[in-house]
């Protein structure tokens, strides 16, 4: 495999096939099992890449790799070269040129060493039984010494008549760097949990906005319970966070609603005149509906998820990121909608003035009376529009922070840390809710009409040109100082209280 730090003979011209065919390497070892020093790095890879091109049209489709790989007794299936091909290729012809087939192995064996570090938790250079049993303890699954052991034992064939390869080679029951780099040889690696544990994009960042992307789950963790706790903590995050920053949610909502041109709400005047209507107590007011929606949406919206992986990939393991993102916003669709009254109840509530509900169930059976059951999903369509943009920029950018970090920073392990994860998190929300304010804004608007005297009804076109004629484009910003308030301390409150429910749910933590 290509040493992960690639030497400067990369950045030449490839030699011509002449000069590649006099190089030789051991197969499975394209590289000499060393760290390149000259241009016999690109000699080896040149003619690997030849000994693959089985068809002699200087590009690596999926067939030539099946084809090739079986030459030097390795198989993969056709999803896993699927994934190596569309990983590599960056001029999108559906094939590795030999450029883009040097680079797929440059970051390929840059996972791989970050994958070996973190398992090799002696620092020895060597994996052996028991570092196996406590990575995998971590990932909350409990193997015997003899399981790890067979691990290494590992066995991997070419076709049926083809040479057996073990991971350990040499029978010494550990696993070194040149052992791990061969046996994994073109693997795909997206779907390596140490990668995915560390960078998931996960439910403890939570700003109040449910709107984005539902948790990664490994399969270890479907299959031994370790995903229900991890909802429940999040949801228990999720819960103690709304309430510390359910002031700044109300003024947002109050801002979104009441303020203008002609009324323009500041935050020090809009908590004195919460405060001075209804007390200390009035600034949570619609915390409770807040909380309490938590728990449906969040399992609503995990099964949908589940489901839909199956449709929208083969591999539900390791989602590409515009799959995730498709899976995602229609997740996140069907859970919104399913809950949406909820959403409107919350609004009405944040809304309401002292005496005017007597809580949740009278402020329900009030609006079903006066306004009909249609009033439960006023705002629905710019909700729903809401969900792409918001999934889509959070997403991405999230993905991008994530690839700038380990492509600079990963040297010796793919953790980030504590406070790395929390700033992409933080920012990549932020980035999706200043894309998708607007419609946020609109949505409130239109489902707070009924709570305004005399307010008459629109729809959403309507209301953004009313709010544009007479506010300018600042109008559909309005709230939004009180919104970015509340990010940093709703995201830091999850994470701790996150990671002490995980604790108590006896979740392995790392």
């Amino acid at each position: 495999m290509v040493s992960s730090v690639l030497c400067r003979c990369v950045a030449s011209p490839p030699p011509d096939a002449a000069s590649a065919a006099s190089s030789s390497a051991p197969i499975g070892d394209p590289c000499g099992g060393a760290i390149c020093g000259g241009p016999d790095h690109r000699l080896r890879l040149w003619s690997l890449f030849q000994t693959l091109d089985v068809n002699r049209d200087g590009g690596l489709c999926v067939n030539d790799l099946a084809v090739g790989l079986r030459r030097l007794g390795l198989h993969r299936t056709e999803g896993e070269l699927r994934k190596i091909v569309q990983a590599g290729d960056k001029d999108l012809d559906g094939q590795l040129d030999f450029e883009e087939f040097v680079h797929y192995l440059q970051d390929h064996e840059k996972k791989l060493r970050l994958v070996f570090k973190s398992l090799d938790k002696k620092n020895d250079g060597r994996i052996d039984a028991q570092e196996i049993m406590q990575s995998l303890r971590d990932l909350g699954v409990k193997i015997s010494e003899q399981q790890a052991e067979k691990i290494l034992k590992s066995i991997r064939t070419g076709r049926f008549w083809g040479p057996v390869t073990y991971m350990d080679r040499n029978g010494t029951m550990t696993i070194d760097w040149n052992e791990w780099r061969d046996y994994h040889l073109l693997h795909p690696v997206e779907n390596i949990p140490e990668i995915i544990l560390y960078w998931k994009h996960s439910t403890i960042f939570d700003v109040g906005e449910n709107l984005t992307v539902p948790d990664e789950f490994t399969v270890e963790e479907r299959q031994t319970g370790m995903w229900w706790r991890h909802l429940v903590a999040g949801g228990g995050a999720g819960a103690v966070s709304r309430t510390c920053t359910a002031p700044l949610d109300r003024l947002k909502v109050l801002m979104q609603v009441h303020a203008s041109r002609s009324n323009n709400m500041c935050i020090v005047g809009g908590f004195t005149q919460m405060i001075r209507e209804g007390g200390a107590k009035s600034l949570w007011r619609g915390n409770g509906i807040n909380v309490l929606k938590i728990a449906p949406e969040s399992a609503i919206k995990f099964m949908a998820y589940e489901q839909i992986k199956r449709l929208v990939s083969s591999d539900q393991e390791s989602l590409r990121i515009h799959e995730r993102l498709v899976a995602g916003s229609l997740a996140g669709a069907i859970a919104q909608s399913s809950i949406y009254p909820m959403e409107v109840l919350k609004t009405r509530m944040a809304l309401r003035k002292t005496g005017q509900y007597s809580g949740m169930m009278d402020c329900a059976r009030k609006i079903l009376a006066r306004e009909g059951m249609a009033a439960f999903y006023k705002g629905y369509v710019p909700n729903m529009l809401g969900i792409i943009p918001y999934a889509g920029i959070d997403l991405a950018v999230y993905e991008t922070l994530k690839n700038a970090w380990l492509q600079r920073y990963a040297v010796n392990s793919a953790d980030p840390g504590v406070f790395v994860l929390l700033a992409c998190g933080t920012m990549s929300s932020t980035c999706g809710q200043l894309a998708s304010y607007p419609l946020a804004l609109v949505r409130t608007r239109m489902q707070a009409q009924a709570s305004i005297e005399g307010a008459p009804e629109v729809t959403m076109s309507s209301l953004f040109k009313q709010i544009l004629r007479t506010e300018g484009a600042f109008g559909l910003y309005r709230g939004l100082a009180p919104n970015f308030m509340k990010v940093i301390p709703a995201v830091s409150i999850s994470y701790v209280v996150y990671e002490n429910l995980k604790i108590t749910l006896g979740v392995q933590s790392r």
